[in-house]
């Protein structure tokens, strides 16, 4: 009789743990699929806010009440590759974009890009222009225009089109590997 309390003890305890961890569990995939996740930078494209390697913190659930505003950092699956792309937004919906002269303009505004400051002098100095003419764009219901901040190493909305709102992943918030570079991407 001792045995068999002990041996029932023993799987209602194992069983407790199960439940526990299959609760974890749960939250945690839960969390990862619609909430946020880790995303690796892989490439120069968006040198130099990001750099190559850099691990960030993506927010998936802010797209659900907003739609993505000009200068947001988003993740996004340009294609049915399963490939994941870090850009910045740069027109939305009904906008129209262009760039002439090195100067991105959005519905005929010439566009503030503090964010290139370096990259416009680094281009400047090797004698050559950041951001090559382009467009006029204008942006479908649905879509944004995203754009490298490393114009001259990105594969972008200049080459592949405006990206469906369904192809945006979510927001970078920050910048957390290496510890040195913790961060927010501006």
């Amino acid at each position: 009789m001792e045995q068999t309390k002990s041996t029932a003890k023993w799987k209602s305890e194992l069983l407790d743990w199960l439940k526990s961890f299959a609760l974890i569990g749960g939250l945690t995939a839960f969390i990862y699929v619609f909430i946020m996740a880790p995303y690796v930078v892989q490439g120069r494209s968006m040198e130099s806010t990001l750099h190559d390697r850099e691990r960030v913190i993506v927010n998936k659930a802010i797209y659900y009440f907003k739609e993505p505003q000009p200068g947001d950092i988003v993740i996004i699956h340009p294609d049915a590759s399963g490939d994941n792309w870090i850009k910045r937004v740069i027109a939305v919906a009904g906008d129209t974009v262009e760039a002439k002269n090195d100067q991105v303009y959005v519905n005929g505004q010439p566009l503030s890009e503090e964010y290139l400051t370096n990259n416009k002098l680094q281009a400047s100095a090797a004698g050559v222009t950041l951001t090559e003419d382009f467009g006029p764009v204008t942006i479908p219901e649905g879509s944004v225009f995203v754009m490298g901040d490393n114009r001259n190493n990105s594969m972008d909305s200049r080459v592949i089109g405006p990206v469906k709102l369904d192809h945006v992943v979510g927001r970078a918030e920050a910048v957390y590997w290496p510890l040195s570079a913790i961060r927010l991407p501006n």
